[in-house]
């Protein structure tokens, strides 16, 4: 009974706060929850026919059967250019954060310099990736190859659209990973140096394993962000194959309205491969926390 009287009370307080805080988050995720819930339930239906732009509703599996090689053919494209730059995003990223934690007064030059590209759009930043690496750009002249130049811009692996994306999305992983560990990492790189790690040894077994969730985090924003991104693929990719957010764009636009269901079954693909990414990176976090 005593114990009860003492933590009585406080149990109580508890599910208050708790109760209070389940409250105001389900303020947050109701609207979100149903405006998604609603546009791919809409976008469900057009797909097989039931919710037609013309013409009464039938079932119909033609717009996911009709172009199933280039539908593919779209989702490989897709992920090789979000994977590839979601991959140079990390790496960059984390050498730009290695390189504030470890050099104070041109890290934070560095991390200012970092943190303006953030608010620039990507489309701004396709055309002056575009400007810098097409065949007539300032590198070709810069370089002076005209004749030897190779297709960066509107080339075949992308070379241009992975350049802009990486840029970009390197400072966004950057200050992501210097917002997480910049407050626990001083004391243990000091500790790991009075022990006798070199500068690359606490880089990796220090600084690295406590970058690895926000990694992570940052992985998985940047490869979802990136597949359904679509200014710098439709201004500096080739004509084919297309990328799947070029592709349900170019669908949804068309005078043809009965490619609408194929825009939809386009777009129904991409959020497929989002929410997978997203839960590959779930489970990666969860597993790393289990490991600890």
């Amino acid at each position: 009974m005593a114990a009860r009287r003492r933590f009585g009370p406080m149990t109580g307080r508890r599910a208050s706060t708790t109760g209070r805080a389940a409250l105001l988050a389900l303020l947050a995720v109701v609207p979100i929850v149903a405006v998604v819930g609603v546009s791919l339930t809409a976008a469900g239906l057009q797909s097989v026919g039931l919710m037609p732009f013309i013409g009464p509703p039938q079932l119909s599996a033609d717009a996911w059967t009709s172009e199933t090689g280039e539908l593919i053919r779209s989702s490989v494209t897709s992920v090789y250019i979000a994977a590839v730059s979601t991959v140079l995003s990390l790496v960059v990223g984390f050498m730009l954060a290695a390189y504030v934690l470890a050099m104070h007064r041109m890290g934070r030059i560095v991390e200012t310099l970092s943190a303006a590209t953030i608010p620039i759009p990507h489309v701004i930043g396709a055309g002056a990736i575009g400007l810098l690496l097409s065949d007539s750009g300032f590198l070709e002249r810069l370089l002076g190859m005209p004749d030897a130049f190779p297709a960066l811009v509107s080339g075949p692996w992308f070379v241009a659209v992975i350049a802009e994306y990486a840029w970009k999305e390197s400072a966004f992983v950057a200050l992501v990973v210097l917002g997480s560990i910049s407050r626990s990492v001083g004391d243990l790189c000091d500790a790991a140096a009075t022990l006798g790690a070199s500068a690359g040894q606490r880089i990796v077994r220090v600084v690295l394993p406590l970058a690895v969730p926000s990694l992570a985090v940052s992985a998985a924003i940047v490869f979802v962000y990136t597949l359904g991104s679509y200014e710098a693929a439709w201004l500096l990719g080739p004509t084919s194959p297309e990328p799947l957010p070029v592709r349900a764009v170019r669908l949804f636009t068309s005078v043809d309205l009965a490619a609408r269901p194929q825009a939809m079954v386009t777009a129904l693909v991409s959020v497929a491969v989002s929410v997978v990414v997203i839960i590959t990176a779930v489970l990666v976090l969860r597993r790393h926390r289990s490991l600890r």
